[in-house]
C-alpha cells in the first residue's frame, strides 16, 4: 500500500500538486491520467521516490518493495540482458554479487564461510535458484528471443531496450509496481501479454498510459489528474469518460427531477457491471463498480476539442486503385506488387511491424514520394486531406497561430478562423501564439483544423495519435466513426483501430493480408491469419 498525505510540489512559481491526498491499495490497477504537462509522469517520480514533494509525505507498507519502470535506454550498456533484468530485484541482485565475491577469494576464512551461509539463506528464501529461467521466461514473452539473453545491452535496439526494461520491471513479484507508457514500442501479441500479466497481477499496479483500450483492460481505479488535484474515481477510464460527461449533463439539466436523475446513473452503473468478464481484473472491477454510490460520480472539468471531418460533396463509388505500387528506400524494399482497390465507404487500417512501409505508401498516395514503379489513380470525385506522421516543414514559417490557419481557409475572416481555433482549444491570446513554440500536441490540433477546412471526401491519417492527450485521442476517435466518406489511416492505438476500421490490411516483406468487415479484434484472434502471416514474415 502506498498512503499520499497533503501532497504539494513546486517549481519556482509553478504549482504542480496542491494538497494531495490519495491511497493506493494492493489487488488494484490505478491508471494515472491527466492532459499534456499535468505531472503525470512527475507524480510517478514522487511515488517512486525519485522525486521530493515540497509538503506533505508520502509512506509505503514496511517491507513494501517498489518496482518502477526505467526509462534511461542506455544505463545498463554494459551488462548483458539477462543480468538486466535480474538487477530488477535489487537486494536479490546485491546477494548475487556478494555471493560472488566471497566464493572468488583466494583466502576464504570461517568469517566469510558464516557471510556465505547466512546469503544462501536470503538467496534460497528469495527463490534466487529460479531468478536466472524466471527472468529469461520474462524476456521470451515479451519478444526478446533466448539467442540475445547473453548480449550486452549496448548491442540492443532501442525497442528492443526498452523491452528489456519493462522485463526488469516485472521480475521478482514486486509489491508495487510503477509504469510510465509501458506500451510505448511494444508489438500488438506483447501488449496483450502485458494486459494478461497486469490482469493476472495479485498486488498494487500504477501505471500512466496513453493507450485507452490498455487502460480499459486492467484499470479497476482511475486517477484524474486536474488542476493540481487528483481525484480518484471507481472503474476504468471508458467508465470514467462516460460518467463524467453523463453527472455534466445532468448537472445542466436543472428542471430535471432528482429521482429520474438517481435512475439514470444507477441504470448506468449497473450496465458497466454487467459488462465486466469473468477475468480476474475486470470481475474485481464490477465488485467495485456496484458499491458505488452515486455522490462519487462528478462531472470532469476537462476539455474536448471538436473534430468532425465534414465532406463538401460526396464521393462516387470509384475512390482508389493501385496496380503494382512497389518502392524502396536506402536499398530496403518497402514494398512490391502491391495493388489495391479502395471502396466508397472503407475505412481501412493499414497495420505491419514497420511503421516506415506504412509511412511511404502515404507518402506516395498523398504526391509527396514517387514510387519505384507501378501506379495509383484517384477517382474524379474524390478529394484528399492528408496527416503526416512528421509535421515539422508546416511550422517553418514565422506566423501566430490565426494567420497559419488562414492559409488553408477559404473563410479568411479573423472571428471565423478564431472561432474554429476555440473549438479546438485555442482561446483568446493562446491563438496568437508563433507556430514555432507550439508542443507536439498543438501541432497535431493545428493539423486536424487545416484538414477539417478541405472538406475533403478521404482523408488519409499516419499515426495521428501520437503526442495527443486522451481527450484529443478520444475526440478524434468520435470524429472518425462518424465521418461519412472514406479513411485511409495507421495507428498503434487498438481502440482506434477496432472503433473505426472496417477493413484490415497488414503489409508485409513478402505481400499483405486484406480482410474486410473484420474488426481488429477479431483479426487478431484469427489463428489461420496468425498462420499466414508467420509465413509471410
Amino acid at each position: 500500500m502506498i498512503s499520499v498525505s497533503n501532497v504539494s510540489l513546486q517549481f519556482g512559481k509553478r504549482v504542480l500538486f496542491d494538497g494531495v491526498s490519495v491511497t493506493f491499495n494492493s489487488g488494484n490497477c490505478y491508471g494515472i491520467i491527466g492532459a499534456n504537462g499535468s505531472g503525470k509522469s512527475t507524480f510517478l517520480k514522487l511515488l517512486s521516490g525519485d522525486l521530493d514533494s515540497t509538503t506533505g509525505t508520502i509512506s509505503v507498507a514496511g517491507g513494501k518493495r517498489i518496482s518502477v519502470l526505467k526509462q534511461d535506454q542506455f544505463a545498463y550498456d554494459e551488462y548483458t540482458v539477462l543480468m538486466t533484468v535480474v538487477m530488477g530485484h535489487k537486494e536479490l541482485y546485491q546477494i548475487m554479487r556478494e555471493k560472488d565475491r566471497l566464493y572468488a577469494k583466494a583466502d576464504f576464512t570461517d568469517e566469510d564461510g558464516l557471510r556465505a551461509s547466512e546469503l544462501e539463506a536470503k538467496f534460497a528464501e528469495m527463490d534466487g535458484w529460479n531468478a536466472e529461467s524466471e527472468a529469461a521466461k520474462l524476456l521470451n514473452d515479451l519478444g526478446i528471443p533466448e539467442n540475445m539473453h547473453q548480449q550486452q545491452m549496448k548491442q540492443l535496439e532501442g525497442s528492443q531496450k526498452v523491452r528489456v526494461l519493462l522485463a526488469q520491471a516485472l521480475f521478482g513479484n514486486p509489491d508495487i509496481l510503477i509504469l510510465d507508457e509501458p506500451t510505448n514500442h511494444l508489438d500488438i501479441d506483447a501488449c496483450r501479454w502485458l494486459e494478461e500479466f497486469l490482469i493476472n497481477f495479485d498486488n498494487t499496479a500504477i501505471v500512466v498510459s496513453h493507450d485507452r483500450h490498455f487502460l480499459d483492460k486492467v484499470c479497476t481505479y482511475v486517477c484524474d489528474i486536474d488542476y493540481g488535484k487528483i481525484q480518484m474515481y471507481s472503474g476504468n477510464y471508458s467508465f470514467w469518460v462516460e460518467a463524467s460527461q453523463l453527472a455534466l449533463r445532468q448537472r445542466s439539466e436543472s428542471n430535471k427531477k432528482v429521482d429520474e436523475k438517481r435512475k439514470e446513473l444507477q441504470d448506468f452503473i449497473a450496465r458497466f457491471s454487467a459488462n465486466a468478464s469473468k477475468a480476474r481484473q475486470a470481475t474485481s472491477r464490477k465488485k467495485i463498480l456496484e458499491k458505488l454510490t452515486l455522490d462519487e460520480i462528478r462531472p470532469s472539468s476537462r476539455k474536448y476539442p471538436f473534430i468532425n471531418f465534414k465532406p463538401e460533396r460526396e464521393a462516387g463509388n470509384d475512390i482508389l486503385h493501385i496496380e503494382n505500387l512497389a518502392k524502396s528506400i536506402d536499398s530496403q524494399l518497402m514494398f512490391k506488387g502491391f495493388s489495391l482497390h479502395v471502396h466508397k465507404g472503407d475505412k481501412i487500417a493499414f497495420v505491419g511491424s514497420n511503421d516506415l512501409v506504412k509511412t511511404t505508401l502515404f507518402q506516395i498516395l498523398a504526391g509527396e514520394l514517387k514510387a519505384d514503379s507501378g501506379s495509383f489513380k484517384w477517382g474524379v470525385s474524390t478529394t484528399q486531406a492528408y496527416f503526416p506522421r512528421e509535421n515539422s516543414k508546416y511550422f517553418d514559417v514565422d506566423l501566430n497561430i490565426v494567420d497559419w490557419l488562414r492559409q488553408y481557409s477559404k473563410e479568411t475572416d479573423e472571428n471565423f478562423v478564431r472561432g474554429f481555433l476555440g473549438r479546438m482549444l485555442f482561446s483568446g491570446e493562446e491563438s496568437l501564439k508563433s507556430v514555432r513554440v507550439l508542443s507536439g500536441g498543438e501541432k497535431v490540433r493545428c493539423m486536424f483544423s487545416r484538414m477539417m477546412l478541405t472538406n475533403a471526401n478521404v482523408i488519409i491519417l499516419d499515426e495521428p495519435t501520437n503526442h495527443l492527450d486522451l481527450e484529443a485521442i478520444t475526440a478524434l476517435n468520435r470524429g472518425l466513426e462518424s465521418f461519412p466518406g472514406t479513411v485511409l489511416f495507421s495507428s498503434h492505438d487498438h481502440q482506434l483501430v477496432q472503433t473505426v476500421a472496417n477493413r484490415i490490411i497488414e503489409l508485409t516483406p513478402n505481400g499483405c493480408i486484406d480482410r474486410m468487415g473484420v474488426t481488429y479484434d477479431e483479426y487478431l484472434d484469427d489463428q489461420r491469419l496468425k498462420e499466414q502471416r508467420l509465413a509471410l514474415y
